[in-house]
């Protein structure tokens, strides 16, 4: 699944479980909790990395080596958000090599005792040596990172592995691409955060229709709403497609009924959402309670293709609670239903109780299908 959609993004928030835990959990089904951790971070062979992608993201192990645009250009700024202290950085790497993998509370702490990013030396120095690639993270341990040297953990063909920025670049085109199916350069620009693709002002001065036709991606136009249509690339996967009878594109692959992270790359942006949805999705955990719309981590319902609604759930005891859900029309009831019970039970809940159901005239028909469905 990682390999599939390239890059799953990491989160502190846990309601029902952690964004990636419920990335997997989306896809895959209730597949165990503690299998997702063990995948992500195996104990004894190192299968992905820590690194910043779309956001602080776990990636699949073999694209390290098309992260060092990044990291040189980290190094050609000189720091990240903290002025860094060389000194402390080669204390932490010489801890690295004579003691093996660490945590931040293991080589001295993560804090200073202030609001979260007041870090400590330590952790700045650590972090940086992420950033530039002298440290990586390939594990954790409940929550934390265990912060390793990459000769320790890389085959050679991917320590050794130099790409250029241009090829850096393309590559992660094609990423995009495979994992969104079509992409525009906004969207090829978004997926791992290269913001500044589209004027050829990134590292390489690559725009991006060069990177997608030196990627191999298929030039197509969408539908840009409002009768407009949009430049876009798709995977050739997808272009190449058997089709029906009629001509039309097979379909691949079959649909998820499934609540969704609000961090799941399906919805990362919101312009994408909508023009691919007509849904506008939005994380308010960040916004004061008074002025939440939809409530404190929406989680939208896909079901057969579509977005067709949205719940903020919680948990207290064995009962998942949908605190405030929306059903975009009649239809959405039954697919809510089924569900809130997939996602209770794999989280070791045996009831779902309904607070504020919109609009009110759907409740008694979701509470009918929640009875179905057994709950």
């Amino acid at each position: 699944m990682l390999r599939r959609i390239g890059a799953v993004q990491l989160d502190t928030i846990s309601v029902l479980a952690r964004s990636h835990e419920l990335v997997a959990y989306a896809r895959l089904g209730a597949v165990g909790r503690e299998r997702i951790e063990r995948a992500y971070w195996h104990p004894r062979v190192a299968t992905a990395f820590e690194y910043w992608a779309h956001a602080a993201c776990v990636l699949p192990i073999e694209e390290w080596p098309f992260y060092a645009f990044r990291r040189r250009a980290f190094l050609a700024r000189g720091k990240r958000w903290h002025d860094n202290h060389p000194g402390v950085g080669a204390e932490v790497l010489a801890r690295l090599r004579s003691d093996g993998p660490l945590t931040t509370t293991e080589l001295g702490g993560a804090k200073n005792g202030g609001a979260w990013w007041d870090w400590s030396e330590t952790k700045i120095a650590v972090e940086w040596l992420i950033d530039t690639g002298e440290a990586i993270c390939v594990r954790r341990t409940g929550w934390r990172r265990v912060y390793d040297l990459p000769e320790r953990v890389l085959p050679p063909d991917l320590l050794d592995a130099d790409p250029t920025d241009a090829e850096c670049l393309i590559h992660l085109a094609r990423v995009s691409a495979q994992a969104l199916g079509v992409v525009t350069k906004a969207d090829m620009s978004d997926y791992h955060r290269i913001t500044n693709f589209g004027n050829g002002r990134n590292p390489a001065g690559l725009s991006a229709d060069d990177a997608a036709v030196a990627a191999g991606l298929v030039p197509v136009e969408i539908d840009g709403g409002r009768g407009a249509s949009l430049r876009a690339w798709a995977d050739p996967a997808v272009v190449s497609a058997p089709s029906e009878n009629d001509g039309r594109p097979r379909r691949i692959g079959r649909h998820r009924t499934t609540l969704l992270s609000p961090f799941d790359s399906l919805i990362w942006d919101r312009k994408r959402t909508l023009r691919m949805f007509d849904f506008e999705h939005s994380l308010e955990a960040y916004v004061p309670r008074e002025k939440r719309v939809h409530g404190y981590f929406t989680m939208p319902l896909l079901a057969g293709g579509r977005l067709v609604g949205r719940v903020d759930p919680a948990r207290e005891g064995k009962t998942l609670i949908a605190r405030q859900l929306t059903l975009d029309s009649p239809k959405a009831a039954e697919p809510m239903a089924r569900a809130l019970v997939e996602a209770a039970d794999w989280v070791g809940c045996d009831n779902v109780r309904l607070a504020q159901v919109s609009p009110p005239g759907l409740e008694p028909r979701l509470r009918a299908a929640l009875a179905v469905e057994g709950a």
